[in-house]
């Protein structure tokens, strides 16, 4: 998981942007945390205290209200409702990364994404989206190679992951069916979790989600470098690297 906060809080100085140059440093004084960054541990909390995802979520952005949220989430966030709102929005597999780490099976995984999305992103995009991005982690977890995993993706979810369409689309569409083929494509075509995470960025738009998601994936395929991780820990809060520690203990143990 921390792939993808590490992959967040590198993309973090570019949203919007039409990307960076080659080169770029990955971790500078204005990068931060972000909404993404906030989401993921929460969800990551939920897992493993067996707490609702909804309540989770709400308790940790409130904790952290000013981090980008988008303004519906934001709006669900500090209203009492605990359903979805019909987002077809990034963010149900923006967040998502934890599940595909704390499962052992396919149908846990499956049913895990969903549930986290489904608290607010109930679209089918976004919970499919979500699914997605659980199963290819698990998936490269257990050993699968890139074409198997690939090939279900695209038979399940129809995703076009061709690396030479796939990121020509660029980085600037919010949905999750719009932002996960692009992240996917590029963790499926790079040769390291910092390849990948750039190649992403440079593809500026939604840089911190995009990274986010893809840093997630690059980090079951290949891992993350040791001074990466730690660089991206220096920029959480207390208590949001309590949170990782304890998750890391927990992937650690099996």
């Amino acid at each position: 998981m921390i792939g993808a906060i590490a992959g967040d809080i590198a993309g973090s100085r570019f949203e919007g942007d039409s990307g960076p140059p080659e080169g770029f440093e990955l971790f500078a004084p204005d990068c931060r945390f972000t909404d993404d960054t906030v989401c993921t541990l929460a969800v990551a909390e939920a897992l493993m205290q067996g707490a609702d995802f909804s309540t989770t979520l709400k308790h940790f952005v409130r904790r952290h209200p000013d981090r980008g949220y988008g303004g519906m989430f934001r709006q669900w966030a500090f209203s009492e409702r605990t359903s979805g709102y019909g987002s077809w929005g990034n963010g149900a597999p923006m967040r998502v990364s934890a599940v595909g780490w704390l499962t052992k099976s396919a149908e846990d995984a499956d049913h895990l994404a969903a549930a986290q999305a489904q608290v607010s992103h109930d679209h089918p995009d976004a919970v499919a989206a979500a699914r997605a991005v659980a199963r290819t982690i698990l998936a490269f977890r257990q050993g699968a190679s890139v074409g198997e995993v690939r090939d279900w993706l695209t038979g399940t979810f129809g995703y076009d992951l061709r690396a030479e369409s796939a990121l020509a689309r660029g980085g600037f569409d919010v949905s999750a069916a719009g932002t996960v083929p692009v992240a996917l494509a590029a963790a499926f075509v790079c040769e390291s979790w910092e390849e990948t995470v750039r190649t992403v960025i440079g593809l500026g738009g939604d840089t911190d989600t995009l990274a986010c998601i893809a840093g997630a994936v690059a980090e079951a395929r290949h891992g993350v470098p040791v001074d990466v991780a730690d660089r991206a820990r220096e920029y959480l809060t207390p208590d949001l690297r309590e949170v990782l520690s304890r998750f890391e203990e927990r992937v650690s143990k099996g």
